[in-house]
């Protein structure tokens, strides 16, 4: 019975907070075109949002980061305008698990985030395991929960705001944005944010030593930040990636 309420109730919730936010300025767009030539298959995209649901993570994370998406490269539409091909593997709050194209997201603020040392072979593997999930749902348990949380001060703790994004069913066949991406390089166990234990250890010569030990943290407690602050993801910059010379620039006023 309350799982046959809770279905509907949270496609209402997900159309509502999947809806756009009123007023919503971009404060430094990136050429998709520039976006475009510079990714690479396993990236990840990261994109401030201007939906109602953007705000809720981005309180809960304090962060500029609401949403993430992973670039697939043609896998899927070879040969085609990369601004209508389809690109982008991302769980959407109404769709589930789909594939878009890099003109979603022309007109908002975004961010590449590379993990280093990837192979050829490595990151067909993130986009295998992405491509696959497609159709998958997303967890409409997690919708309910960041419902609750478009106050504009919502009386959370700090220290809790990261768990609240991991309070879903945990069904594997379901996904929210972050979880996707982190369970395709945990798939190859690339670290994103590893739980560091430190192990002193003594060595031949009876010096202490220090060795830190990585541990995987659950998947689900994983946000659209965590990639941007991530030492094992580069953050690359489209702009300045080509040949950009800042004595090319044409400023208003005199020199």
């Amino acid at each position: 019975m309350i799982r046959w309420i809770a279905r509907p109730l949270g496609g209402v919730i997900a159309r509502y907070l999947n809806s756009c936010i009123r007023g919503y300025e971009p404060f430094a767009i990136t050429d998709p075109y520039k976006l475009a030539r510079v990714l690479q298959p396993a990236d990840v995209l990261l994109v401030e949002g201007d939906r109602r649901v953007s705000t809720a993570i981005k309180y809960l994370t304090q962060s500029t980061w609401s949403h993430a998406a992973i670039y697939i490269g043609d896998r899927l539409d070879p040969g085609t305008d990369p601004l209508t091909a389809r690109v982008l593997v991302e769980a959407d709050l109404e769709e589930g698990v789909i594939a878009v194209p890099l003109g979603k997201y022309a007109e908002l603020n975004t961010r590449i985030c590379r993990a280093v040392g990837l192979t050829p072979e490595t990151q067909r593997k993130v986009v295998d395991y992405v491509v696959t999930r497609l159709g998958n749902r997303y967890d409409l348990k997690n919708v309910i929960d960041l419902a609750r949380y478009l106050l504009p001060t919502p009386p959370v703790p700090a220290s809790w705001r990261r768990r609240m994004l991991a309070l879903g069913s945990g069904d594997p066949t379901r996904a929210i944005c972050s979880t996707l991406i982190a369970q395709a390089f945990q798939s190859i166990r690339y670290p994103i944010l590893p739980r560091v234990e430190r192990a002193e250890a003594a060595d031949e010569k009876l010096q202490s030593t220090v060795r830190e030990i990585l541990h995987i943290r659950h998947y689900s407690l994983f946000a659209p930040r965590d990639f941007d602050i991530s030492p094992y993801f580069r953050v690359i910059k489209p702009t300045i990636e080509h040949d950009f010379d800042y004595w090319n620039l044409d400023w208003a006023g005199p020199a």
